[in-house]
């Protein structure tokens, strides 16, 4: 029997050279430097293991997976090694005879040997055990281990649980220090804060007091886990493995298209995992997306329809009642404009821009619920609409590539596993990476990347500058390294959809794109607004987009909205709170938000859990999901589609077959039969007393869909007004300072942190606690004035 390894290499890549070993018997060819545990895998045949993981580097620390193993000398006489050797270090080499714990009594004596030591410590505590039931300590030991213990003295205890963060716990005492923890915070997330202290017999897994562990990522290091040490304070003691059903799904939360497991009970979702899928997030999520999918159950969540009465209060009808009054006051209407949000699935989105042009025969519908700008829909219809992960970038690609340029992006708040794939790619590949923007992030150095300094608002002239030629200069240092590298070989270019807010700056990264023949991919926050451009969900020509919906509505042009997760503080209009109020508005909603003061109707929509559909990532790769929970409430496409029937018109989006295939018949959008014209940015000049303000929304803010989960909000970065050295010392201020930030009717008041970054510039978050800058988000360059101490 011969098993050969089903890695195909692509194209560009070299057929690997073949070696030849045989396992318990077993031939197999597998490729040059395959770890002998791999091999195995190749073959069938499973070895114990605790500290092997595929995607971490070897580290043999728990040698559990000893084997016999045997190679040819120099005469080609095989010769057995002196003692059994750690498989899931060694590689394979040409003749190599490999004896597992199926065929070696010396290797099944050595692993009972070591299971043997790593429970002389370990607790018995399985019962209580928040891995009892899914731990491989528990099932090697049934396999690989000795029936009865002999050691009779009293085990070794520790205080806990520690908090490691407020959502991870450690059992010390449980650890059997096989450093997938470690490793997976030092190699893959870049937050080496938890690590291995002491030697010997005291070694433990710790962190460092002035240290704590903050990380996006800290929740991988609980499911890797291969025993009960690391735990997830929201899911603690709550279930065991065996009452949970599960069911798989794609996370909700941003455009990366995460695969997870979601498990639940009684109608309870009570945790979500990871799931394994390599060409997307590989077996990695974010903390956002483990722990943040409570928002549905926190009681207010609207379970029937309202009408809104004569006194001006909202009232609970039937569906009939609702439905009625919806369809009539959208036929009074003069003037219709539908705005969908970013938490929409395809067919959601489909059914929307279908019930605007079928229903209410307007062009007036737009999918950004956020700042845009007049370039932005020429850029997504030419450059994004209709690529597929066979035309387009994907994550592999990124994966490989010889440099990547960021703009308007900070991957590790804003695509996290994109972060992850770039921060693969820096320390496999030696991907070069620069970012345009105002400061370097702590992201942007754990990808060893480069920034080029740019003021906000003037990312067009950087872009530009690119395009041409570069002449030689200290102050260009970096804008000449990233020139270059943008011509070599596999670079790539990745715009955020913040670049919106700057006029003319997605044609200029079109044109260099096109000059350097980079690739070229959009990368926006929300989970809804890729396939939403693929659903029609951006205005017709003639057509509204949401700014124009907005004013619209203000100044009575149009009569009615329909309205579908959106947040109008989000919107980043003056004034969108009175034009909602003017107009009659239907409202799609799980739960209150701030449409819902202003609705007419109200109609409750399903939540993620318990719909079925399917995202469209960023790559253009679409990721269908199922329901997890089984209930009566009804996604968006079904909603419109009833609303439809009640106006004489049929939506075919009754169910989520029907709506996928509708969408697939309807012709996708066009672009404008010209190109864009490059329009340049003026450079901001703030006055005496006034910065130019940065911002952008960190991962962990206070978004609605992160609500209800309290360990999650405990580890989101506290808002700091960050400046340069020359700013804070024309200014007054030294590090925690407080500051207060003043512009239109906004006033924020935060500590000061001091680090290297463009002059004249203060960074904030968009959306914290207590500091909410939503308001000014769309406007690139907005001039704040900036005063020491607190608010008066």
């Amino acid at each position: 029997m011969s098993v050969t390894s089903d890695k195909n290499p692509t194209s560009d890549e070299v057929k690997p050279d073949l070696i030849g070993v045989t396992i318990d018997g077993i031939a197999v060819s597998v490729p040059k430097n395959t770890l002998v545990i791999r091999a195995a895998e190749e073959a069938g045949i499973e070895i114990p293991r605790f500290c092997d993981h595929p995607l971490l580097e070897p580290v043999g620390a728990c040698r559990q997976c000893l084997v016999e193993v045997a190679t040819p000398d120099r005469e080609g006489n095989v010769k057995p090694m002196p003692k059994p050797q750690a498989s899931c270090t060694m590689t394979v080499s040409e003749g190599m005879q490999v004896r597992t714990q199926h065929s070696s009594p010396v290797a099944d004596k050595a692993q009972q040997g070591i299971m043997e030591m790593l429970l002389i410590n370990h607790p018995l505590d399985c019962p209580v055990c928040d891995k009892g039931g899914e731990c491989p300590l528990q099932n090697q030991s049934m396999s690989n281990g000795r029936a009865t213990s002999r050691f009779e003295d009293v085990k070794r205890t520790y205080p806990k649980p520690i908090n490691i963060s407020s959502q991870v716990l450690l059992d010390r005492d449980r650890c059997v220090l096989c450093a997938r923890c470690t490793r997976f915070s030092d190699q893959i997330a870049g937050d080496p804060f938890i690590a291995l202290v002491e030697r010997g017999a005291l070694q433990q897994v710790g962190i460092y007091e002035d240290q704590p562990f903050e990380s996006y990522f800290s929740g991988n290091t609980v499911q890797i886990c291969p025993v009960g040490a690391l735990t997830g304070a929201a899911y603690r003691f709550r279930s065991r493995p065996f009452d949970l059903v599960s069911t798989s799904d794609v996370c909700e939360h941003c455009a990366d298209g995460c695969s997870i497991r979601t498990d639940h009970r009684r109608g309870t979702v009570l945790r979500r995992m990871a799931g394994n899928d390599p060409q997307v997030n590989e077996e990695w999520n974010c903390d956002k997306g483990r722990w943040a999918f409570n928002s549905a159950s926190l009681g207010d969540r609207f379970e029937f329809p309202m009408v809104r009465d004569a006194s001006g209060e909202l009232r609970v009808v039937s569906w009939q009642e609702a439905l009625v009054a919806a369809a009539e006051g959208l036929r009074a209407a003069q003037g219709h404009g539908v705005l969908v949000g970013g938490r929409v699935s395809v067919e959601d989105a489909h059914a929307y821009a279908a019930f605007a042009r079928s229903v209410l025969h307007t062009d007036n519908i737009d999918h950004r619920a956020r700042p845009l700008s007049a370039d932005e829909r020429d850029f997504l219809l030419r450059h994004v609409a209709g690529t597929t992960p066979e035309t387009g970038v994907t994550f592999e690609e990124v994966g490989r590539a010889s440099s990547v340029l960021l703009v308007g992006l900070e991957p590790e708040e804003e695509s996290p596993i994109l972060f992850l794939r770039l921060r693969k790619a820096y320390r496999e590949a030696k991907t070069a990476v620069h970012s345009i923007a105002p400061l370097a992030t702590r992201g942007l150095d754990k990808l060893g990347g480069t920034l080029i300094p740019s003021a906000p608002g003037t990312e067009t002239e950087v872009l530009t500058a690119l395009t041409g030629e570069v002449g030689p200069g200290a102050d260009t240092d970096p804008l000449i390294a990233a020139h270059a590298a943008l011509r070599g070989e596999r670079p790539i270019i990745l715009v955020g959809e913040r670049l919106a807010t700057v006029p003319g700056a997605l044609p200029a990264a079109a044109e260099l794109a096109r000059t350097t023949g980079a690739r070229l991919a959009w990368i926006p926050r929300r989970a809804g607004e890729r396939g939403a451009v693929e659903a029609g969900c951006l205005p017709g020509e003639g057509g509204l987009d949401t700014a124009g919906i907005v004013a619209g509505a203000a100044s009575g042009q149009l009569g009615a909205l329909v309205v579908g997760g959106v947040d109008v503080r989000d919107l980043g209009l003056p004034g969108a709170s009175e034009a909602f109020e003017r107009s009659f508005v239907v409202s799609l909603e799980i739960r209150p938000s701030s449409v819902t003061e202003h609705a007419d109707v109200v109609l409750p929509v399903a939540p993620h859990a318990e719909r079925a559909g399917a995202f469209v990532n960023w790559e253009g790769r679409v990721r269908p999901f199922e329901a997890a929970l089984s209930t009566s409430a009804l996604p968006d496409h079904r909603v419109l589609h009833m609303l439809a029937d009640e106006m004489g018109e049929f939506l075919g989006t009754r169910t989520t077959a029907e709506a996928r295939a509708s969408l697939e018949t309807t012709p996708a959008p066009a672009a404008k039969g010209y190109p864009p014209r490059v329009r340049r940015a003026p450079v901001p000049e703030p006055g005496a007393g006034e910065l130019v303000l940065a911002t952008w929304r960190l991962m962990l803010d206070e978004g609605s869909m992160q609500e209800g989960e309290p360990f999650l909000a405990g580890t989101a970065k506290a808002p700091r007004a960050i400046v340069s050295p020359a700013t804070a010392q024309a200014f007054g201020l030294a590090v925690g300072d407080l500051v207060t930030i003043r512009a239109d009717d906004v006033r924020v008041t935060v500590p000061v942190l001091v680090q290297d970054m463009v002059d004249h510039v203060v960074w904030l978050p968009t959306n914290s606690s207590s500091c909410d800058l939503r308001s000014l988000s769309g406007r690139a360059g907005a001039i704040v004035s900036v005063t020491k101490g607190g608010a008066a």
